[in-house]
């Protein structure tokens, strides 16, 4: 089994070059007619993986790569903007990865500042459970349920940078539940 996932984290991380490289040769802009249809903002981000923040655990090491696509349907509610989500965080030292699913609720004042506020679900190639002696957080279930907060600025009309924390977890509804959060800085481009 872990040959399987050590190839299916290899494949994604080709996976991920691709899209980058493709998206940025062939100058992915606002007229793009599927940015215009589907995509409100794609986010690039470095994170800092397994901070010993929320969880009170930390093993794990490295650097994750992190890509995140905001879809444009969206909803108001609560003062804010409610829009879908989809994204892969990839850790360059061979730890936990996840793709994740979900909505961010997003606050805008000053038209130049913006507060997220999301939750989904995460499905991670980490460790499950103690059944073996392991160096890496114990999740408890091969899908857990993500939060996210993220503050940011944007930059010119399209540009935007931002600090983002997130925290993946099973909530308790399986042992172990040691989580996992990162912390770091993102890139977005509004379409």
């Amino acid at each position: 089994m872990r040959i399987t996932i050590k190839r299916l984290h290899s494949g994604l991380r080709s996976i991920l070059f691709v899209l980058l490289f493709v998206g940025g040769v062939s100058g992915i802009s606002p007229s793009s007619a599927f940015a215009d249809s589907l995509v409100h903002e794609m986010r690039l981000g470095v994170l800092i993986h397994d901070v010993e923040a929320w969880s009170g655990v930390s093993r794990e090491s490295g650097t994750d790569l992190n890509a995140e696509l905001q879809f444009s349907p969206s909803v108001q509610l609560l003062g804010g903007t409610l829009r879908p989500i989809l994204g892969l965080t990839l850790n360059n030292s061979g730890d936990t990865s996840k793709i994740y699913g979900g909505g961010n609720l997003q606050y805008i004042w000053r038209n130049n500042y913006f507060l997220e506020f999301g939750a989904g679900l995460a499905a991670h190639n980490g460790e499950i459970d103690n059944s073996e002696l392991t160096d890496k957080n114990l999740l408890g279930s091969p899908i857990c349920f993500r939060i996210v907060f993220e503050a940011g600025l944007t930059v010119a009309n399209h540009h935007r940078l931002s600090l983002m924390f997130d925290h993946i977890s099973n909530g308790y509804l399986a042992d172990p539940n040691e989580g996992l959060d990162t912390l770091g800085i993102r890139y977005g481009y509004l379409f």
